[in-house]
Parts: structure tokens; C-alpha cells; sequence
């Protein structure tokens, strides 16, 4: 495919985005909420400027940014090796206005690795090689931008939010993931677990898009700990997305 395409349609409706949930409010357990498309802007902009500028035949949709991946780096499940060392992205990292004192933002200095974002990046670069080779015709963004922690320091995730909270998360979320479709035209929408394929079904089952869904690469899953790799390059073969 890799028909080419401006990234600049990409970069306004992350700003949109970006700008749409940086005011929401959110209460107890939630105490901080991270929003990596502001302090992390730089990167985020650049992976959009680089591998975004093509339509695309795959899209991998993931939920919201994790702790040791997005929230430090700005990019979709971004590992710090990953986009430091595969992508070569540049390290540019702010802090947000108010951080957790056990979760801190020391970006591309981020000592723990994100287990789910090595596991996704490193099944594209065994099969692709370079990032040119898998951005050509696959890109990956989050459902959500933001990432939310409790008092102890513990991740919790969007559809843990109240109804009262998530409907205009949501919203927000849904009109993004809708403009990136119409953007990059892809055949195929592919959740990455469950909550990101139900959203895609919602907001997308209506658009030319076929929709599908891998194992989620968390540590936290029993399945995605035998042979995460096997099982997922086996599911897109069977959805008919690889060969």
C-alpha cells in the first residue's frame, strides 16, 4: 500500500486530542494523571512526522499508556529500547505539572523495562526488521492518551474509571480513533486485547474497516507468558492480516 500521505492531519488531531483531555478532572483513587502528549510532545510528534506519513493497511490499537512505556517515552507501548534503539527517535522528555513520588518521569533514563511494549516491538522488528519496513504499511496508537495512578503508585486503567468519568474520556477518545481511521484508511483495526477491540467496534464498526484482536502482551496474563510471540503472529495469520 504505502500510499503517501501528509503526517500533518495526524499531528492536529493528537494536539486536538491532547488538548480535549488535559483539563478533565478525575477523582479518588485516581490521585495523578499523566498526559504524555503534553510533556512528551516532542517524541510523540516526531513518531507521527516519521512513520506517519503513509496510508497504512494495519492499525494496532492499544488502551491507554503504561507506566515504564508511554507515560516515559511518548510513544505507543514505547519501551525505552525500543524507541531509543529501534526507532531512533529523539529523547526528548519534559516533566508533567505534578508528578507521583513513586512514579516518576526520568524518560529515556527510565531503568525499568515495559515488558507488554518489549514483547509488541520486538515481534515487529524479528519480522520486519527496520522501522521503515513495518511502518510502511502498520502503525500503533493508544485508545486513550492518558494514564492514571492511585495513591499507592498502582496503574489503574480507563475502563476501571466510574461511567461518570469515562463517558467524556470516551468521547474525546472515540472522535481521535475515528479521525485516525479516516486518516490512514487502513483494512484492518486490530485491538490489542479486549477493551481496545470493543472500542474499535463501537466507534468504527460502521467504517470500512475490518476489525480483529490479539492477545494483550501483559505480564500480567497468564497466556501472553507461553510464547506471546507464537500465539500472536498465529492469530493475525489466522484473521488473514499476515501471511
Amino acid at each position: 500500500m504505502a500510499d503517501s500521505i501528509t503526517s500533518e492531519p495526524l499531528i492536529a488531531a493528537a494536539r486536538q486530542l491532547s488538548c480535549a483531555v488535559g483539563g478533565m478532572k478525575f477523582q479518588a483513587p485516581v490521585t495523578h494523571v499523566y498526559n504524555p502528549l503534553q510533556y512528551a510532545w516532542a517524541v510523540h510528534q516526531e513518531y507521527l512526522r516519521r512513520f506517519g506519513n503513509s496510508r497504512k493497511r494495519v492499525v494496532f490499537l492499544g488502551m491507554n499508556p503504561g507506566p515504564f512505556g508511554m507515560v516515559q517515552t511518548g510513544i505507543p507501548f514505547g519501551e525505552v529500547a525500543a524507541v531509543r534503539d529501534w526507532m531512533q527517535l529523539p529523547a526528548q522528555v519534559g516533566k508533567p505539572a505534578i508528578e507521583h513520588p513513586k512514579r516518576p518521569i526520568t524518560g529515556f533514563d527510565c531503568k525499568r523495562s515495559e515488558v507488554s511494549g518489549k514483547r509488541l516491538w520486538k515481534l515487529f522488528a524479528d519480522r520486519f526488521g527496520s522501522p521503515e519496513a513495518f511502518f510502511a504499511d502498520h502503525f500503533v496508537v493508544n485508545y486513550c492518551p492518558l494514564a492514571f495512578c492511585e495513591t499507592s503508585g498502582c496503574n489503574r486503567t480507563p475502563d476501571k474509571l466510574p461511567a461518570t468519568e469515562s463517558a467524556k474520556l470516551f468521547r474525546a477518545c472515540d472522535e481521535h480513533l475515528q479521525q485516525v481511521v479516516e486518516i490512514l484508511k487502513p483494512e484492518w483495526l486490530i485491538g490489542v486485547g479486549a477493551f481496545a477491540r470493543e472500542r474499535a467496534e463501537t466507534v468504527c464498526g460502521a467504517m470500512p474497516v475490518k476489525i480483529g484482536q490479539i492477545l494483550h502482551p501483559s505480564p500480567a496474563s497468564p497466556l501472553a507468558n507461553r510464547d506471546w510471540p507464537g500465539t500472536v503472529a498465529r492469530q493475525l495469520r489466522e484473521l488473514g492480516v499476515w501471511q
